[in-house]
């Protein structure tokens, strides 16, 4: 019994190293290119006119309790986790209705004091911000060849441990 659970303890500490699981409590952009499918998304928010102001958790995380944030982030870190083991990554990614809810909701905590309090009132009657303004943080995405030309940023893990990877080469 104790050998049967030393080796789930020993395979769940390997499972957490090598997805650098970690990682997925802060809050550094970096983190969202530990799927490579990511790297488009990434390249193109660090060209956009939200990375002096935004990381990926302000847009696509709540904010409201730390309760929800981080049940938010388990949730769909697990999908994600899902999708990428079983290499069901879509060519176009897209936001589902829960991330397009918690997206609509970070637009007015950031913008409701000031820039939406002087828009029409098209803009204040609960349409989606990204229908008029999708490409505001990426550009125009569309899938993973969208961007064949983009300088896909190679990046260090987000926190080196111990036994890091990089240490053992």
């Amino acid at each position: 019994m104790f050998a049967l659970m030393g080796i789930i303890a020993g395979m769940l500490l390997v499972t957490i190293r090598v997805s650098e699981a970690y990682s997925y409590l802060t809050d550094d952009p970096r983190t969202c290119m530990n799927c490579h499918v990511m790297a488009t998304q990434y390249a193109t928010w660090e060209r956009s006119s939200h990375r002096a102001v935004a990381n990926c958790n302000d847009c696509h995380v709540p904010h409201d309790s730390l309760l929800r944030k981080y049940a938010f982030k388990a949730k769909d870190g697990l999908r994600h986790t899902a999708i990428f083991t079983l290499r069901l990554e879509p060519q176009v990614i897209r936001a589902i209705p829960a991330s397009k809810a918690v997206i609509y909701e970070n637009c007015l905590r950031c913008h409701l004091p000031k820039q939406l309090s002087q828009l029409p009132l098209l803009c204040q009657s609960g349409r989606s911000c990204t229908e008029c303004h999708g490409s505001v943080a990426h550009g125009e995405v569309g899938g993973l060849a969208a961007t064949p030309n983009v300088r896909r940023p190679h990046l260090a893990p987000v926190m080196q441990l111990p036994f890091s990877r990089e240490e053992s080469k």
